[in-house]
């Protein structure tokens, strides 16, 4: 006997639902890895899902609220890629800001539709619920307590701004990974015009923060 029929009935409805979210959500982003982030159309999730436009909304009210979905989605994911650098046991600081500019790069790569409805303004009019903000926001704030940790263990002179520091390192990964789609989006890490410019990047602030390259 199937382990499914040993589900009470409201078990079952509940585990439907969460496999038509789980099918809705992935349609929404094969659409917008095919035709573009501001492409999401709810009829079209319908046809391709073989169901009715308005049973959608027993799933997802409007769109927007789709996108929202989306966009705490993307914000999650991107959140464990860099807590998966965080936890690594006896990371260098210069280490592991270098490997948070290749987490970085590695999921504008991989969800190139999330990181652009997370990082960039794609969709007119959308705006993230105030839920989804302070989950964003959350993962800010962790951002700036290994910035902390950074500049405490390499005890630049002078010491800059944690949170100016955090944004002028969320700008330099921004820059190369929206370059890289933009230019090479199929070519991994290391490869391409700005997906291979991360040592030059760490040479370079180093050197700026009064390091030598090791």
């Amino acid at each position: 006997m199937s382990q499914s029929n040993h589900l009470s009935p409201r078990q079952r409805r509940l585990r439907n639902r969460e496999e038509m979210t789980t099918a809705i959500v992935q349609t929404a982003r094969d659409i917008m890895q095919e035709e573009g982030v501001a492409a999401l159309n709810l009829s079209e999730i319908a046809r391709r899902l073989g169901m009715q436009t308005p049973s959608l909304y027993e799933y997802f009210p409007n769109k927007m609220a789709l996108y929202d979905h989306l966009f705490r989605l993307g914000t999650r994911l991107f959140q464990e890629r860099l807590s998966q650098v965080a936890q690594q046991p006896d990371l260098a600081p210069w280490d592991m800001v270098e490997q948070s500019l290749i987490a970085y790069l590695q999921f504008a790569i991989e969800h190139p539709d999330l990181f652009k409805l997370v990082f960039e303004r794609h969709v007119p009019g959308f705006v993230p619920s105030d839920e989804s903000m302070a989950e964003m926001n959350a993962s800010l704030e962790v951002g700036s307590q290994y910035v902390r940790s950074f500049l405490e263990a390499v005890q630049i002179n002078p010491a800059p701004a944690v949170e100016q520091t955090r944004d002028f390192l969320i700008a330099l990964m921004h820059g190369i990974a929206a370059l890289h789609l933009a230019n090479n989006p199929d070519q991994p890490v290391g490869k391409g015009r700005f997906g291979s410019l991360v040592p030059l990047v760490m040479e370079t602030l180093k050197k700026a923060w009064g390091k030598e390259v090791e």
